[in-house]
């Protein structure tokens, strides 16, 4: 960092260097583009390419936790071509593999160009993530994390904004032209207008890298704390894996899931920096229990549409000037809810890992700390692909012929479904709850010891 960099924060400001804001404005698009293509990649696996549900959960499964387990890894690459170079390979990855994933649908030609979407996306994070840790300073890392996630939930508002008409008035399959267009529009700023934060950016190796991922499966806090909070992100990650064909399957075609999973940045954008500023002096693990807590209470009200239909027929008036169908009214509360829960625990997750990084791996440590995204990807997209073959079935898997009555009786129980995630997340609140006790513990002992 120059020492323009350090003079540019103070303690008590909310002033960053430009290096922050350039890194973000370039995340804003990439995030667009992603969140726009991430929404119905379920859907576009299943009713363009021809995967079934399951196969869908597999495919999308590892492809997200691909996501989440390279990037640090691949930021051992970027070390060696330098940032500006490693954004400008990252962006034209993204721009080719959107583009031809809107050209070809053979299941080969799809794997292969998700795949190239999956490198171009491992070079984004460590890189972004990498930027807003080495651009702020101990005392005000907090509100840099928190500014960082607001401008991210910023980009995923847009994205998913624009895709329902998309979707919905020329095709499915297109969704993949906007954001292959937004990779684009980054890969243009990355070349005319980005400047490297640090020409002397310390090059690490694979087998360092490596080394790094041993040091934090060896390292209680952080291993346990990210398995934890694996329970949180399974539930998270079912705005994407279950919810749009969830909601599609129920409530018919004119549906707008994408609009649904955008309360989640909604709230975000409105409460993380308020909320982060609010308990910024509560330790990370205590503000992160909070919204823990309030996880699963977001499965139940998902889980609670068919009781609410029971009582007011298929409509919900609100305060008189819209009416919408229950399961909507449950989806806005339960995905609502999520938000106001990742307020509380994206931030501080992040910075709880910066602060355990030692001085100057801030970003290859801030890679794995994406770890519970790995984890939580593979648990749940996979088994939302067989909880919905199971409980909401693909409407071209039930047999032909069949009445509205018998059609019905397919998706009587398709609710059951976030009873399971419901109990993932009391077993991760609970879990928390332990591991909070028992760190406190740990170091009131470890304090009371140094004073002696």
């Amino acid at each position: 960092m120059t020492a323009d960099t350090e003079t540019t924060i103070g303690k008590e400001s909310w002033r960053f260097p430009k290096e922050f804001w350039l890194a973000n404005f370039m995340e804003l698009c990439e995030r667009a583009a992603y969140y726009g293509f991430f929404i119905v990649l379920t859907l576009y696996l299943t009713d363009i390419v021809g995967f079934t549900d399951t196969e869908t959960g597999v495919v999308a499964g590892i492809f997200f936790a691909g996501l989440y387990l390279l990037p640090p890894f691949v930021g051992a690459i970027g070390d060696k071509i330098g940032f500006k170079n490693g954004l400008i390979l990252a962006f034209a990855l993204l721009t080719i593999g959107y583009f031809f994933l809107g050209v070809f649908y053979t299941k080969g030609a799809v794997i292969f160009f998700l795949f190239v979407v999956l490198i171009g996306g491992s070079f984004i994070k460590p890189l972004i993530t990498g930027t807003v840790a080495k651009t702020s300073t101990e005392e005000n890392r907090a509100r840099g994390f928190s500014l960082f996630y607001w401008i991210v939930n910023i980009g995923a508002f847009s994205g998913k904004t624009f895709v329902p008409y998309i979707r919905q008035g020329i095709g499915l399959e297109y969704v993949n032209f906007f954001s292959a267009g937004m990779s684009f529009l980054a890969l243009l700023f990355a070349l005319f207008f980005f400047r490297p934060i640090d020409a002397s950016v310390s090059q690490k190796s694979l087998k360092q890298v490596f080394n790094a991922l041993i040091k934090i499966f060896s390292t209680p806090r952080l291993i346990i704390l990210t398995f934890i909070v694996t329970g949180f992100w399974i539930i998270q990650h079912q705005l994407y894996a279950t919810m749009p064909k969830y909601v599609i399957r129920l409530l018919g075609e004119d549906a707008k899931p994408e609009w649904l999973a955008n309360v989640n940045p909604l709230v975000v954008v409105l409460f993380v920096v308020l909320i982060t500023q609010l308990f910024k002096k509560k330790k990370a693990v205590t503000a992160m229990l909070i919204g823990m807590i309030l996880m699963p209470f977001s499965a139940l009200a998902m889980a609670m549409s068919q009781e609410l239909h029971n009582i007011t027929g298929d409509a919900v008036s609100i305060l008189g000037l819209v009416a919408l169908h229950p399961l909507t009214v449950m989806m806005i509360i339960g995905i609502a809810i999520q938000g106001l829960a990742e307020c509380f625990i994206s931030p501080r997750f992040l910075e709880y890992f910066s602060f355990q990084a030692p001085k100057g791996e801030e970003g290859m440590y801030l890679g794995f700390s994406h770890l519970h995204s790995f984890f939580s990807a593979l648990l749940g997209f996979i088994s939302s692909g067989f909880l919905l073959d199971a409980y909401c079935p693909d409407p071209k898997t039930l047999p032909a012929g069949l009445t509205d009555a018998q059609f019905a009786v397919y998706y009587a129980d398709a609710h059951v479904i976030w009873y399971y995630f419901m109990a993932v997340g009391f077993v991760s609140a609970i879990a928390l709850f332990i591991f909070r006790y028992v760190t406190n513990k740990i170091d009131d002992a470890k304090e009371a010891e140094s004073q002696t």
